[in-house]
This record gives C-alpha cells, structure tokens and sequence, in this order.
C-alpha cells in the first residue's frame, strides 16, 4: 500500500473546534454538555446553564463560553497540513462514496476544513461577547444573499495560496472546486446581498453583531429560459448538503399561531390554545478580514416535535391527516416570498414573517438574560441589545417584543414601550406604495390575536399624540394627519377620537310649537284674529292642555339629546367596501428610534414625501445612511487582476480595509502603463465571461466588444424595457445601413441581462420574454454579426455577478428617477472599473458626485420633474419622440417572432388606466437615453479617455464600502463599539 500521503489526522489538534454553547445559542457548536476544548493554545473548562424559552416556558440547555485560549495560528498552517486535513474530512466524515474522490467530493470536505478553522474563532468571539457582556447589534432579514462562501472565507482567513496549493496536493484545481459550491438560495436581490454586506463588515471591523434570518429550503426559485422566456423551478442548493452550518437542536423556541387572548387571575393577558411550531437555529459562521472576529448568521427552520405526528392516523391509512402538522410548520420555510395572491399564501407569508421575529427576539432575551445573570434589569435591555428590522418584513418585532416584556416578564406598559422605542430602529428601502407592506387586519386578527390587541393601543396612543401636536381647532388637518399616520387603515376611530369629529345639528323646535308659529304668522299675516282665536279652541279640542305640555316637553328633550349628539362625521366610521389594513411602515416608524433611508436622495424623499407627517413629528428620527458594499468579495476575491495592480500602484493592499486609499489612484489616472495593465486585467475578465456566456446559453461573444451590462431584479421601474426597446432602435438603425457605415457609426457591443421577474409578475416575464425573443433574432442575423449581441444570463445570482460585474465596461442604472432607493450593484460596477449610464437616482447621485460629471453618462428627468410629467401625460399633452413612435412599431411589425406584444407596447400607450400611460416614463426618457448612447460610442472608440474613466471610477468609489455604511450604524443608530479579542 502506497504511504506517500500525510496521515489524515495530523490537523486532528490544530483544527479541533472547542465545544462551547451558551445558553439562549451563544455558542456555535451543536450539542452541549460537558466539555473541554483546545484550541492552538490554553485549555478550558466548560459549565451548564439554563435559559428559559418565553413562548413555550421551557429550558434551554448549554455551557457556558470558556474565558481563555483564543489564540490561533492560522498562517502559520502549511498546506501539506491541510491537505491532510481535508483527506481526513474525505474519508472520516463522508458525504459521498468512497471510490473516488470527484470535484464535489472535494469541495465539501475542503469546506469542512475550513470550518474546522472559523469554528475556532467564532467560539473565541462569542465567549468574549459573553465575557464581556457588551451592547450587540441584531440584524433582522428576510434575504441574505451570501454567495459561494469557500472562496471568501478562505480569502478572509488569508489561506487562499495555501489551500490552492492543498488541493493540487491533492489533483484538484481551487477554481474548479470553488465552482462546485451552489449559491446559497436565501434571497433575491440588492435587499440580500445588501445584508451580506454588512455582515462581512461587522465581522471585519470587529463589531459585536449577529445576523438573523430563515433557512429556506428552496429559496425563490431557479430561473429557466426558454422558447416562453422565464420559467421557474425549485432551488437545489441544499440537495447536496450546506457543509457551513452547524444545525442547533439543542436551540429551538415554540411559536404560536391563531388561538384566544384570555385575561388570567394575575391580570395579564395569556395568547392561549391553536397552533404551535418549532424553530430550530442553524448558525453560519461569517469571518472577518484579518482579524479573528467570525461573527454568526443564525437561521431558522420550523418543524413540530415528534409527538405531533398523528401515528394512529397513519396506522389507519390517513396519511396525510397524519403528517398535517409537520407540513404546516415546515411550508413555513420552504419558499421565499411565496406568492400571495390567495388568502393561504398571505397568511403564509405572514407566518413567516413572525417567525422569524418570534424565534430571533427570544433568542436575543435569552442570551440577555444568561449574560446578565443575578443583576437582570429591563431597564438595561436598549443599552445591551440593537435590533435593526432591514425593511417592513421584521415589523412584527415591535408587538411582539411588547408581549414578551409584558406578559412573559410581567413590564408596564409604559415600561415595555419606553425599552421596545430605544431598541428597535427601522430601514427603509423603498418608495413604492406597494412595497410599503399593509397586511389584512383581519387575517392578523386570526393569527396573532394578541398582537392585534397590542397594534390598536399603540395606534390609539399615537392618535393622541397626533391631537395633541395639532389640537383640534383645525379639524381638517386633524383628519389630514390621521389619516396618513395612523398604523390601521380604514378601521373605526376609538370613541376617545371619534368625539373630536362631531358636526352639530341645527337646533329643532317641538312639532307643537313649530306648529303654533305657523299658525300666527300666517293668521297674522290675514289679520284674522277671530279664525286665529276658533282655530286655538280646535286645537285645544284635539289636545288637551296637560297632554299637549306632555308632548311638548317630550318633544324639547328629544330635540335636546339630539343636538348633544351631533353627527358623527363618516371619517370615523371604516368604508366596508375597502379592507381594514395594518400599515407595517407606519408601525416601524412609530415603533423605533431611527428610521433612515439608504441613499441622499432616497432619505430626503423619505421625510419630504413618504414619512411627511412623522417626519414633522419626530425629525429627530429620521437620518440617511447610504449603502454599501464590500471591497472583499467585490473587489479583493472576485477581480484578484484588477486587485493587484491597485495593490501595485498604491504599494500596498491597505485598500482593502481602507477603500480611501483608492484615491491616491487619481494621480495615475494618465499613466500609459497603468494604462495597459488595467486593459490587460479587463481582457482576462472578459474571457472569463465568455466562456460563461457560452456554457450558459450557447452563444458565442467577441471580447473585443463593449460589454454593456444590466442585471438586478426584473421590475417596470428599473426599465430593462428602456434598454431593450434602445437595443431594437440601433438594431433597426444598423439593418438600414451598408455594412461600412454600420461599423462607422457604432461600435461593437455584447449587451447583457441578468435578473429574475417574480413569478406572479406578468408585465415582468413579459420584459424577459421580449428580451430573449429580441437576442434570438439579433443573434442570428449574419448581416450584423459581432457587432451586436443581446445575451440574457439565466437564474442570475450572485456567482454570475461576481463573474460579470469585473468584466464589464458599461453598467446601466436607469430606473425612473425617484423610485430607486439606492441601488447597491451600480457600486459593485463603480468600483471594478465600470463607468455608468443611468439617471439622477438613488446612490447614482452620490456616484457621479464622487467619479466626476466627465465619468458617468446621465440622461433623463429629474425626480422633481417626474409628478408633472405623469401629470402633463394624463391630461394628454405628451407628445411622443418619432424615434419612440418608430421603435414599437418595428417591435409590432413581428420581426421578434409571432408573440404578440400589444400588451407590453400598450403600457406605453394612453393617458390613464391601469398598466397603461407609460407610469414609469419610458418614453419621455427615450430620445433622451438613445443620444446619451450615442456618446457612450463616441467615448468608448477613444480607449485612452475610457481607461482614465475607467480608472477614476475605481479611485473615486471608495464612499461606497459598506465599511464606511456600517461605521455610521454603529455610531448613529445601534451605539455599539468595535470589541477587539485579547
């Protein structure tokens, strides 16, 4: 037998994980018990403690974290080290059959070498965490789109030479290993990645920080595209196994559905009865950049417990009576943002959105309280926990932190809303009112009754702020501000409002009496005092004197309670025609002490527009913290070419952690052989993609092209039909030209798509179809040959783009202006050398203030013109552009195939009506958009002037890392500080 290969178990020390846990899930190992651990140095003794889960009222078991020992070597490691190590993970720990040891085989048992690495300094943080009981930051998502993570931990733990040398040990390539790894399939678009981001840097800068989110098992969908365009399927990626997580069964908490609030002999109210599941955590360690803080990125699963399988019905022949209640639990997680057009997928969706805020709030409780000890006080809880919500989907933390404060740990109410105001903070990323979440009071009402209870206090108690800021003189502005600050739409005001709204009547005079005046006026009138007097005695007839003064007073008091009453104004009163909805943004910014929004422009239509009133309540709350991204995975790992020669030029790789220092790329900007190296790392990168393109979807692209990109998520207002309909334009232009006059009026392009239309979305699949159907025809056409190409990249995720975004040379950003909030690729693209056309939007502002006007293409209206332009079109003055007129009729003309497209160029089309007068502005921004092109061409044949561009884009980029974002959190939001392990 040959013995050429190290023993197996020579890492069995250097890389053992220390077997720590603490209570609540404080530490990241499963299982628990008694234990001791080595690290590379110290030894350590572990302890047993006990937490209390606040749903279910039961323990939950682990030891405590060790106090020494934290010291590693990782560099140290040499690579015939750990190419032993993981030979020892392939045959010890096998995923796979033994007979050969294929490329997946590889990559899963390199993981787990790596694992064995971060688990070492993940504990050691998490046992200083606990040590030193600081304030920690909770970020809560519904998406983190993480990506590979083989290629950045090893990049982060600085081991990348040394496990691509192990692998080769071992007759694998890195790269072909890395590619075995599928994207982890817990998000959709820049909301994910965005979270991603500022996990790396917490972990990088050192900041006390957990992420928090659920592990979906399919995730949104995998993208095909066919003769029909998009067509969705489920998501694989957990088929193979996650070799990153460490599932924690000894770490679960009961969450409740449905059910009766009850009012118990101690007073408090008691959620009682319907239907109970389990969370279970699964904990993804996420390193830092040189340095050994690994933070956590729990997740959680759902589940019932076994005794919830109904046997005697499966022994019947029932099955799927039998397994009802562990589908129930488990559909919660299998889908992201299932589709919600049926009342059993908004009640799924809203079953996962408490979830996820249940299970991490009594999580977040139950290390407070482990690490507090004897000296537990409430009163500390917003001084030692940050819970950021990333979006409306976390709202549901705000009630149901108030529930656990009072009936599980028995707080005021004033006490549980002063501590649940100063913990939890609001990011808003939108400013589509459909993107504002409002869910069916009714449907809460029936799944989380308590928490409806604790919504209508807290909308009645912002009423009363809201009347006491403008009194009630003004009761048109009153009824202006409730309606649009109040969290419950369309509901009935309470009695205590509702007063305030009382029109009163007219004051009304007795029958009788009113009929005696009538008599002597008109008798008077005649002078017929004789008929005036016989009538009286007639009357007097009918009703005698007692009787009369019976009626009359009967009469008067009616009149009277009448007029005490008044009208209620129909304000107070809900329209039963329309829903009773719960405005989730609302209750986030009610709830919180920070509401910011995620770019300059963004933020100020956040206080000037969407939050208008709030803001003029609490200005105070209100900030900006523009996005950004991270120059690790964005720049460091997934562009090592373009890396190094910044690295070179400025003479160190400080800029990574320090993206400033790109700046001092500004004084090589004219360098000839910065020049040549920086077209050389672009060349690579393009071949790269090539082959990507290819294997993708069989067409074959010139590297010598521009390669011109757009991929985000599909949606009208990002207008990927602006840049297909610019795309049929040229192409119509080109096919009228000789073939000599093509090639001096344009210059080659690869045009490129990327993203996902949501599956219920028709107007978006349309966009996507039309795209691909545009490509086939464009494709084919030997006339235009490479000077033209339209490619749609299938299931873009993040692995396509960090193969596509340092390959490209044009990025568009083109969203109506106003309706993008940030954007976070169009970083992404500046930073890797991209120079963008888009319009005055989102970060794109802030973008072009930082690269320079000279360095980015903009066109289009402004966001300040954009209500007047709708305006101006719905009173029908829009007067469309011939080129715009000419272009759909080319797409109607049928050279694209037989599909029909009046729908998709009839939203373009009219003044008013739903999916119809071009809302999003395609139009008037086309003439516009087609000439801003035509100085792309004219820049990009000047290849000096491009590269310069090309290279101040990098070196004027360095705002938007998402190092400098976080800094800014935790300094003006969370009030943490960085914690640096001994």
């Amino acid at each position: 037998m040959a013995t050429n290969a190290s023993p197996p178990l020579q890492l069995a020390t250097a890389f053992r994980p220390l077997a720590s846990a603490t209570a609540g899930g404080g530490g990241l190992l499963a299982g628990g018990g008694i234990a001791t651990g080595r690290g590379f140095r110290g030894r350590t003794t572990h302890r047993r403690v006990g937490a209390r889960s606040v749903a279910s009222d039961r323990d939950v078991q682990g030891p405590v974290s060790p106090e020494e020992g934290f010291s590693t070597v990782l560099n140290s490691i040499d690579s015939s080290a750990i190419a032993s190590n993981i030979k020892h993970h392939a045959e010890f720990k096998p995923l796979f059959s033994p007979e050969h040891f294929s490329p997946l085989k590889a990559y899963h048992a390199t993981a787990k070498s790596v694992l064995d690495a971060l688990l070492i300094n993940w504990n050691a943080t998490y046992d200083y965490y606990n040590k030193t009981n600081v304030k920690q930051a909770y970020y809560l998502s519904m998406e983190f789109l993480q990506g590979r993570a083989l290629t950045n931990a090893i990049g982060n733990l600085e081991l990348t030479g040394e496990y691509a040398e192990a692998l080769k040990q071992l007759g694998h390539n890195l790269e072909d290993v890395t590619s075995q790894e599928p994207d982890a399939a817990l998000g959709n678009g820049g909301l994910g990645r965005l979270a991603s981001c500022f996990l790396d840097s917490l972990a990088t800068l050192n900041y006390p920080a957990w992420g928090y989110g659920l592990r979906y098992k399919y995730g949104l969908f995998k993208q095909l595209i066919t003769k029909d365009g998009q067509e969705e399927i489920a998501e694989n990626w957990l088929e193979m196994g996650y070799p990153w997580e460490i599932v924690r069964n000894d770490v679960s908490y009961a969450v409740k559905f449905y059910g009766k609030v009850v009012e118990g002999t101690d007073g408090r109210k008691h959620w009682i009865g319907g239907e109970n599941i389990k969370a279970v955590a699964h904990d993804v360690p996420i390193p830092g950049y040189k340095t050994r803080t690994t933070n956590n990125l729990r997740l959680w699963s759902t589940t019932v417990p076994a005794q919830d399988f109904d046997l005697g019905a499966f022994n019947a022949g029932d099955h799927t009576k039998a397994y009802e209640a562990h589908l129930n639990a488990e559909k919660i997680c299998h889908v992201l943002y299932p589709g919600d057009e049926s009342p059993e997928g908004k009640v799924l969706r809203l079953k996962q959105q408490y979830t996820l805020c249940s299970a991490s709030l009594q999580d977040i409780i139950a290390r407070f309280e482990s690490r507090a000890g004897d000296s537990l006080n409430w009163e500390d809880f917003p001084s030692k926990v940050a819970v950021q919500m990333n979006d409306t989907h976390p709202t549901l933390c705000i009630p149901e932190l108030m529930r656990i404060l009072i009936d599980f740990k028995g707080l005021s109410w004033d006490e549980a809303w002063s501590i649940t105001e100063r913990t939890v903070a609001y990011t808003n990323h939108t400013v589509l009112p459909e993107a504002l979440e409002k869910w069916s009071l009714d449907i809460m009402q029936k799944l989380l009754p308590r928490h409806v209870e604790i919504i209508e206090q807290i909308d009645e108690e912002l009423m009363n702020s809201i009347v006491s800021k403008y009194g009630t003189t003004d009761t048109a502005l009153l009824k202006k501000k409730l309606k649009e600050m109040r969290i419950l739409d369309n509901v009935d005001l309470p009695a205590s409002i509702a007063q305030l709204f009382v029109k009163p009547k007219e004051k009304k005079e007795s029958p009788t009496k009113s009929k005696k005046k009538l008599l002597v006026k008109s008798l008077e009138t005649i002078d017929e005092v004789e008929e005036k007097t016989e009538l009286e005695e007639e009357e007097a007839e009918v009703l005698s004197e007692t009787e009369e003064e019976k009626v009359e007073s009967e009469e008067i008091e009616a009149a009277e309670k009448e007029d005490s009453e008044g009208e209620l104004d129909p304000f107070v009163k809900s329209d039963p025609k329309l829903p009773r909805v719960v405005r989730m943004a609302n209750l986030c910014v009610v709830g919180g002490h920070s509401v910011n929004g995620v770019a300059e422009i963004h933020s100020e239509i956040v206080k000037q527009d969407v939050f208008n009133s709030f803001y003029e309540m609490w200005p105070t709350k209100f900030q900006n913290k523009t996005n950004g991204v991270t120059p690790r995975r964005w720049m460091r790992f997934c562009n090592p070419e373009l890396s190094s020669i910044i690295s070179k030029w400025i003479g160190s790789d400080d800029w990574v952690l320090n993206t400033d220092k790109l700046a001092e790329l500004k004084r090589f900007a004219s360098n000839e052989d910065l020049h040549s190296e920086w077209r050389a790392a672009k060349w690579a990168n393009k071949m790269k993609v090539v082959s990507l393109i290819r294997d993708k979807t069989g067409y074959i692209v010139s590297p010598d092209a521009m390669f011109d990109v757009q991929v985000k998520r599909i949606h009208e207002y990002k207008r990927q039909l602006l840049n297909i309909l610019g795309i049929v334009y040229r192409y119509k232009k080109m096919k009228e030209m000789s073939a000599e006059q093509r090639v001096k009026s344009f210059v080659p392009r690869v045009c490129i798509f990327g993203g996902k239309a949501f599956a219920t979305y028709i107007q978006a699949k349309r966009i996507v179809k039309f795209i691909t159907d545009v490509a086939a025809t464009v494709n084919h056409d030997s006339d235009i040959g490479d000077l033209l190409k339209v490619i749609f990249v299938p299931d873009y995720n993040v692995s396509v783009a960090e193969a596509l975004i340092p390959a490209s040379e044009l990025s568009q950003h083109i969203s109506t202006a106003g309706m993008e909030a940030s954007g976070t690729s169009n970083m992404k693209f500046a930073m890797n050398g991209c120079i963008l056309i888009g319009t005055l939007d989102g970060a794109n502002v802030e973008i072009r203030e930082e690269v320079g006007e000279e360095n980015f293409f903009l066109f289009g209206a402004e966001a300040h013109e954009i209500v007047g332009l709708r305006k101006e079109r719905a009173e029908g003055k829009f007067v469309p552009d011939p080129r715009f007129e000419e272009v759909k009729a080319f797409v109607r003309s049928g050279v694209f195939g037989t599909y029909n497209y009046d729908e998709l160029m009839g939203s373009l089309e009219g003044n008013e009506g739903y999916g119809r007068a071009d809302y999003f502005l395609v139009g008037k921004d086309f003439p516009s958009y087609i000439e801003c092109q035509q100085k792309v061409d004219e820049a990009y044949r000047d290849q000096k002037l491009w590269t310069k561009m090309s290279i101040l884009n990098t070196a004027g980029s360095s705002k938007f890392s998402s190092d400098r974002t976080i800094h800014e959190y935790a300094k003006d939001i969370w009030d943490i500080n960085p914690v640096n392990l001994p």
